[in-house]
Formats: structure tokens, C-alpha cells, sequence
């Protein structure tokens, strides 16, 4: 079987050059494309270089078209609108697009569906094993305790990080619905400030602290009567989010179109 095909989007960015780092040295795979967004001043150089890893011979480039068509995935830490752009460019090239870009639009995720007819798309809000485990715990201990114990996600990163709540969080406020079979965009709390009253039973709160260089700390909280259990996760290092999308890309070449998570990726589901 010949090496995958990949394409890094964002490859300047902090994440872009992890993954090409680490797809370069991969066995199984090989960088065939590297983009950023027009104007851009990494265009025109070579990708490997920029990420440290010396010349690859893939420059980068701002035309997704040209790259899809020697692709076999496309690897997306972006934007919300560069990622529904690409997302119907991977539909047109029956290729795996593996999403792993925060502050998505219920509009944008429409979209997205609706490529995944044709293309073979890995969503997550986060890439890690140990973050999508903590989603299924967080599911399983919602469902088994009552409403007395209120659920609160606390997530803290970088200060240069654009969206809040986390797309991690959200991840986790999803699975503590579900165990509960509760809607979440009707039974969360995303901001106090002021005389807000008492906490209405039933909701999900979430919380999010930026500060530092912190790459991702998250925490669901079930606060009952007289005692509480918290579930963490701290990523240490922005690479484990990178091999879980080089997972994702391997994973879903040869799969069938269809709007994959990582719990499918990695038998959680």
C-alpha cells in the first residue's frame, strides 16, 4: 500500500508545524501539500524547513484546489470558514478531512454534514486519547447521578487562544448532556457576572481562564450534597493533539463518507 498522501492546513501556525514535523518522520505518510491563508508570509517557503525538520520539497501555498487534487487527507487546525471551504473541496476529491478547528457555527457544521456525504470527515474538539476517554467518563458519571449534583467545566489556555468556551469543553458539556438525555444549547450557563440569582438546576456551567502558554486544561465537576468528584485532563504538550489527528487521517483512508469522531478512531464509540 502506497505512503498517504497529506495536506497540512495552517501550516505556519504553531500546530501546522507540529503536524508536519511529525508527518515527515511518520511512517505510512508522506506531506504533499502545505497551505495558508493568501498573503500570508510563509507562502512560497518550503514547509519542513519552516517546521525544522529541513527541506521536504513542499512549498507552501494559498491554493487548496491544486492541493486536494494530490491528496489523499487534508489535516485542518484553522478557521471556521477556511474549514467549510475545504470541507466541500474534500467532498469534490472523495478525500478524509480531519477537523480538529474550535468555534464552529451550528451553520458551519451544516455544511460540513453535508460534505461528509462524499468526503470522510473526522470532527473533533480535541485529538487526544486521553481527552476523548474523560468525554466518555463524563457521559457515564452524568448519566448515573441524579440532578442533584450540578456538572461545571472549568478549561484554561494560552492567551492567544480566540474561542471560549473551548472546543474541548463544549466536547465535554456534549458527552454530560447526553449521559443526562438533556439538550445542551437549552441547559448551559456560559457567563456570571453580577447579582445572577441562584444556580437553576439542571444547567451546565462552564468556565474558561486564558493565561500563559497553558496548552489545555479541562475539568467536568459534579457538585452534590455534601461531597464532589472532578475529572481532569492537562495536556502537556501540543504534539499529543497532532498524533491524534495523523491516527485520524490514516484511519479513515479507505472508510466509507460519513461524519466520524474520534471516539470512532479510536473504538470508544
Amino acid at each position: 500500500m502506497s505512503d498517504l498522501r497529506l495536506v497540512i492546513a495552517g501550516a505556519a501556525g504553531r500546530m501546522g508545524r507540529t503536524l508536519v514535523s511529525l508527518a515527515h518522520a511518520a511512517p505510512g505518510m508522506i506531506v504533499a501539500g502545505a497551505l495558508e491563508r493568501p498573503g500570508s508570509s510563509a507562502l512560497g517557503m518550503d514547509a519542513g524547513e519552516l517546521a525544522g525538520v529541513g527541506k521536504i520539497g513542499v512549498t507552501i501555498s494559498d491554493n487548496p484546489l491544486e492541493a486536494v487534487l494530490h491528496a489523499d487527507a487534508i489535516i485542518d487546525f484553522t478557521a471556521p470558514g477556511s474549514t467549510v471551504e475545504l470541507a466541500a473541496l474534500a467532498a469534490q476529491a472523495r478525500i478524509v478531512h480531519v477537523i480538529g478547528t474550535t468555534g464552529l457555527a451550528a451553520a458551519d457544521i451544516e455544511k460540513i454534514s453535508a460534505a461528509a456525504r462524499h468526503a470522510i470527515v473526522v470532527r473533533s474538539g480535541n485529538m487526544s486519547l486521553g481527552v476523548n476517554l474523560l468525554a466518555g467518563l463524563a457521559r457515564q458519571v452524568a448519566s448515573t447521578l441524579g440532578v442533584e449534583f450540578d456538572i461545571e467545566i472549568v478549561e484554561m489556555h494560552h492567551r492567544m487562544k480566540v474561542d471560549a468556551p473551548s472546543g474541548t469543553a463544549l466536547m465535554l458539556g456534549e458527552a454530560a448532556a447526553k449521559g443526562r438525555g438533556i439538550d445542551l444549547a437549552s441547559h448551559s450557563d456560559r457567563g456570571r457576572d453580577g447579582v445572577t440569582g441562584a444556580r437553576k438546576p439542571g444547567d451546565i456551567g462552564f468556565a474558561s481562564l486564558r493565561g500563559g502558554t497553558v496548552v489545555g486544561d479541562h475539568s467536568v465537576i459534579f457538585a452534590g450534597p455534601s461531597e464532589r468528584i472532578e475529572l481532569v485532563h492537562k495536556a502537556e504538550d501540543r504534539s499529543l493533539f497532532a498524533h491524534g489527528a495523523l491516527r485520524a487521517a490514516l484511519w479513515g483512508h479507505g472508510k466509507k463518507p460519513g461524519h466520524y469522531t474520534m471516539a470512532d478512531v479510536l473504538g470508544l464509540a
